[in-house]
Formats: C-alpha cells, structure tokens, sequence
C-alpha cells in the first residue's frame, strides 16, 4: 500500500548525510549498549542488532529518514518473553532471544509476501499512545537500581519502587550523582542541536571512569563482538507455540512503533510510504539479528528524529552513521566498555523521556474520546508488564468499539422546510415527518450485536406510529450485513407484512443490496432495493395511493 507523495524528496549533497549521519551515531551506539540492559542481553546484542538494522534497512528499506535499531519498547517486550518462558535459566534465555528474534523477522517477511502494510492499524491511536506512556514509565523505573548503583531483586514496576524505598540506605551517592549529572547533561545538551549530547555525556563518563570506579561506579565490562557464523539452535518442542505467538506480538509493536515513525516524516516532507517494502526490510533486519544473536530492531521515534533533525536527506545519514559505529567499535572498543552504568541508566531514562509527556492524552480529553482506552493501556502496562498489558490494552479497546457499536441508536428522519434533507427529528424539531410514512435510520452499523435490539426500537417505534402505511428504513450506515442482521430484518419485514405496513429499504451499499437480493425477503423485490435515496422511497411513497386513486 503506497500513499501518493505530495511533493518530490528534497535534493541534498551527501555531505549534508555524512554530517547527519556523523551526529547521530554519537547517540545510537550508547543506546544500543543501554537497551541490552534492558533486554537482560549482553552489551554485544545491542550493537549488533545496530549494525544489522543500519545495513539492511539502508539497502533496502525507502524511508530516507528511519534509523532502525534497538528500541527500548522491543527490548523490554524481548525482556518479558524470555524471562518469562526461561524459568531462570541464562543460557535458555540467551537461545530463546536468538529464536525470537529470528521469528519475528520471518514473520515480517510473511506479513510483506502477503501485503499486509495495513495491519498495524488494529491498534488504535489511544491504545499506541497508553502504551507508550506505560512503557517509558516502567523502562525509566527499571533504570532506577543502575541509577543508584545497586542490584534489585523485583523486576515489576510497584514492587520495585517498594524495594528502592525500603533499601535507601543502600543507594550508592557516587553512582546517583553520576547518573543524575548525566541526566542534567542529555536534558541542557539537547537543547544544543549541534552539538552529539549523548556523544559528549559519553566521553565525560569514560574520561572520569577511572576516578568513579574506584568510589565504586560499576562501568560497563567486556563487549564480546568476536564475528560468528549464524546459528540457530532449536528450543524445545513445547515452546515453539508461544514462541510463534510472541514472536506475531513482538512484530506488531515493532510495525507499528516504525510505521509511526516513518509515516510522519513521509507526510512531514512529501515523501511516498512504501508500507510492504519496509516490513521486507524490517523482515530482514530482525531475522539477520537474531541469526547473530542481537536485538529485535524498529524504526524508533527517537533516532529517527535525531536523524531528521541532524539534516539527513536520504538513507545515505543512516549508512554514514554505521561506518561511523563500526570505526568507534573497532578503534574505541576498550573504552566504550569503560562508560559508567549510570550513564547508560541516564540515556536510556532521557531516551524515554520523550513518551512521558501527558500533553498526548490533552486531545482525547478535549474531544472526550477514548479517554479510558488510553488510561487502560497505562495501567494495563504498569500492573501486567509490557507483553500481556499491550494485549489487554489492545482487548480493551476493541470491546470499547464493540460496546459503542453494539449500542443501538435509532433516529426518526422528516424533512426540513423547502428541502430536500432528511434530519434527525430529535435534534432538528423544525423537520416535518412526512403523512403516511415512517422513516427510521439506525446510526450504526448492523451486525450480528446490535441488530436485535436495533430492529426492538424500530418496532416500538413503529408501533407508536400506526398511521405509518410504509416503513422506509434507511441503512446508509451498514456497508454490508451479516446473518444475524439478515434474519433480524426477515423478522421485522415480516412483522410489518402482519400489521398490514410495507417495508422499503433505501441508500444500500452494493454488499447489503447484493445480500439482501440472494435473500428474497417476502417484502423486499429487487425494485424496492432501489431506492439510492430517502427522497426518492419517500417520493414513491406520495406516488402509491395517488396512481391507486
């Protein structure tokens, strides 16, 4: 599914992305160091989920802007799954990431053979947003014992916060004031745009390694990224299942994270949105991270506006920014393993800031819509985790849909003076019904929750209006009709045939006119199906007893 650009993609000299490039590698390679600690993964499994992510989405992926690597919601989600299907055990997690991983770049690749670009819209704005909220509030809290220099024993967000306050005696001073200088440092930094404030936070912390270690500041320790042929080993036959659906969950949050991402710079500078084509490249980047044992990776919001902002015009700023990753790795490498923890505690924290804004949640007040699918997914998340929140958060939602839906809502329709419109009589009581006939319509959709008690009130209604000799039943709102909803206008049809009252069905979609002619309705012959109008069923109803007179 391509959306038509609106204006061509700006022309930009390489050395614009190579500065682009330059700036943000300074931010995406401390980042991926720190979302392994969030994914309980060794330091290497973010960086080479990095690599894999800046190398096959540059090849392959048509955002000019996206930067895809580690992100801090996957790694969580990566976090909860393996810990939760591991028992404890390391080396059965460190497998079971590498089959996960591998499995929800498959499941991209499917997804993309199958054109399923649309997919990801099964989660609603309000639900995304929640979700988000929650996330950035746990991940922060989980970053909270690094920043404070000691080793928690509960990894849920209430029990954690227990722990912290009941152990303030244990926080170490030195640690805390390192990650809370780090935090200052990213927060005023920021505010610099030409200047790599992680890159600089970075430096600061490797250059003082020496004298916070020795008051006791953890640093980050070995990064192993020995090059490995892929491998892949098996888990166990009873894992596979939960594996495939959690490996489904991980690639829709991570669709729907990197669509949003790269749909807003798309519509910001006019560019086309090659949907089917970056879930290929998101296919491929997971499935060669996972066989090299990183990360699941996405196109964050966060990196990819620093790459916008930093000036990048095509996916040049993104391979730039991987030949930079790779110099620091190959010629800095002892040092990167120097940055103390609480300055990894502190990216991570400030990375997520970005989600810890309540002005999102200001529209859905505004418009009082959707409020308590947004708040459910911020609780969802905080009292079930990152996994099963997501999916209540979801659950919620489409039973907040069913439940608007399933509530029947019938309308009386008359005609405003000197017009052809039929209005609501409820909300215009200036429009006249018309003698003889009774024109309903019912505001939603008819499906198989709403279609009984709908037709219920049209009955009442009817019933209320006994001079009514035709019914005209307006469903300009059912673009099609399932069983439950055929049977239920069979029974009102042939409830009206009873009363001696006719029935006449207007503004059909092609679907329900096609249904309802498969049907047959003992009231309803294929020329009472065409009526594209109120106007023109309510004008045949003036014109009946005038041709029988």
């Amino acid at each position: 599914m391509n959306s038509a650009a609106v204006t061509p993609a700006a022309k930009v000299m390489p050395w614009a992305d190579a500065l682009a490039g330059l700036s943000i590698a300074g931010l995406l390679l401390p980042e991926a160091v720190a979302y392994s600690g969030i994914a309980k993964l060794p330091p290497q499994a973010g960086v080479i989920a990095l690599f894999a992510g800046l190398a096959c989405y540059g090849a392959i992926g048509r955002s000019r802007f996206a930067i895809v690597s580690a992100t801090s919601s996957s790694a969580a989600v990566l976090a909860a799954a393996t810990l939760a299907l591991s028992n404890g055990d390391v080396a059965q997690r460190l497998l079971l990431a590498t089959v996960l991983v591998s499995l929800t770049g498959l499941c991209f690749l499917v997804a993309a053979l199958a054109r399923l670009g649309a997919f990801s819209n099964v989660i609603a704005k309000p639900v995304l947003r929640g979700y988000a909220f929650g996330l950035a509030l746990v991940i922060a809290v989980g970053q909270l014992p690094g920043l404070l220099g000691i080793s928690a024993q509960h990894g849920q967000f209430a029990s954690l916060l227990l722990e912290l306050g009941r152990r303030v005696g244990d926080w170490q001073s030195a640690s805390l004031f390192t990650g809370v200088a780090a935090l200052i440092g990213l927060f005023v930094l920021e505010r610099i745009r030409a200047l790599p404030g992680p890159l600089l936070v970075i430096v600061a912390g490797i250059a003082l390694s020496t004298w916070l270690g020795a008051r006791g500041v953890a640093l980050t320790g070995p990064i192993a990224l020995a090059l490995q042929m892929p491998s892949l080993q098996l888990p166990a036959a009873a894992q596979w299942m939960p594996l495939a659906g959690l490996s489904a969950a991980l690639m829709l949050i991570l669709y729907a994270e990197s669509y949003g991402s790269i749909r807003t710079y798309a519509l910001k500078h006019g560019d086309e949105v090659a949907v089917n084509r970056d879930l290929a490249a998101l296919g491929i980047a997971n499935l060669v991270s996972g066989l090299f044992h990183g990360m699941p990776v996405g196109a964050g919001y966060s990196a990819t506006s620093a790459n916008e902002a930093a000036g990048a015009g095509s996916r040049l700023a993104g391979l730039c920014a991987l030949a930079v990753v790779l110099a620091l790795v190959l010629l800095f490498l002892p040092w990167i393993e120097r940055i103390p923890r609480p300055v990894l505690a502190a990216i991570v924290i400030h990375a997520v800031s970005k989600s810890l804004r309540p002005a999102v949640f200001r529209p859905y007040l505004q418009w009082r819509r959707d409020r308590l699918v947004a708040l459910a997914a911020v609780l969802a998340v905080i009292a079930f985790g990152v996994l099963n929140g997501l999916l209540i958060a979801i659950a919620f939602s489409l039973l907040m849909l069913l439940r608007t839906l399933a509530t029947p809502r019938l309308c009386v329709l008359g005609r405003l003076h000197g017009g052809h419109d039929f209005v609501d009589v409820a909300r215009h009581p200036e429009a006249e019904q018309l003698a003889g006939c009774l024109i309903l319509r019912p505001e939603e959709p008819l499906f198989f929750a709403n279609a009984e008690p709908m037709l219920a009130q049209a009955r009442a209604k009817v019933a209320r209006h006994a001079d009514a000799a035709v019914v005209i039943l307006s469903l300009e709102e059912s673009p099609d009709l399932d069983s439950t909803a055929l049977e239920a206008l069979g029974d009102f049809s042939r409830w009206l045939s009873a009363r001696g009252q006719a029935l006449r069905v207007t503004r059909l979609k092609d679907a329900a006119r096609d249904l309802l002619l498969r049907a047959a309705l003992p009231q309803l012959s294929p020329e009472e199906l065409n009526y594209w109008s109120v106007e023109d069923a309510a004008q045949a109803t003036v014109a009946a007893p005038a041709q029988k007179s």
